[in-house]
């Protein structure tokens, strides 16, 4: 193997890649009503999301590609795990709708404005979005015993906020490390770099 190929192959990616891979199994479970077993694999699969980045931290194997993996299946993940929460409560999504739109409008806004940007599609990790990733995953589980419509609506609300802090970013500072911490640390660093 190449030194990058050994670099790559690594466990905290093998981790994101296994987010991605084992996600149509959550689907099947969900279509075919399994409810219990739905929820076991997702609190499973789920976790790979905080243990992919910790490990890569740990041990020192963060890497281009890592960074790519985690996003695709954060990606995936939490627009599948949408559908869960709709398909399996919708009386928790329909009163949040509107709220549903206003979030796809930003996200994708801050997208195209990643592009315009940075020249490349790109979604930064920063406390406050990750924070809202782990409130997502808490939901699903929290969801199997509570109705959390207002849940619901403060992840959505929280979700707008963050995007729209990495809006902010990508106008005023371009091409960022994927693991930014905040708009604020951004102004900070720029303030000491002075």
């Amino acid at each position: 193997m190449q030194p990058n190929t050994v670099k790559n192959f690594n466990l905290p990616n093998i981790l994101s890649s296994l987010r991605v891979i084992l996600l149509p199994i959550l689907y099947v479970f969900a279509l075919i009503g399994m409810r219990l077993e739905f929820l076991v694999a997702y609190i499973i699969i789920g976790s790979t999301d905080a243990l992919d980045g910790f490990l890569a931290r740990l041990l020192n194997q963060v890497t281009k590609l890592g960074k790519f993996l985690d996003t695709v299946a954060d990606i995936l993940f939490y627009f599948s795990t949408l559908f869960f929460i709709t398909y399996f409560y919708p009386d928790r999504i329909i009163p949040n709708t509107w709220l549903i739109i206003v979030f796809m409008i930003i996200y994708i806004g801050a997208f195209i404005i990643s592009i315009v940007k940075t020249g490349k599609p790109m979604q930064i990790h920063t406390t406050h979005l990750r924070i809202n990733a782990t409130l997502v995953y808490f939901l699903v589980i929290l969801s199997y015993f509570f109705d959390t419509t207002y849940v619901v609506t403060a992840i959505l609300i929280s979700f707008i906020i963050g995007y729209i802090e990495e809006i902010a970013i990508f106008i005023k500072f371009g091409s960022v490390d994927q693991d930014t911490k905040s708009y604020r640390s951004l102004m900070k660093k720029e303030k000491y770099s002075k």
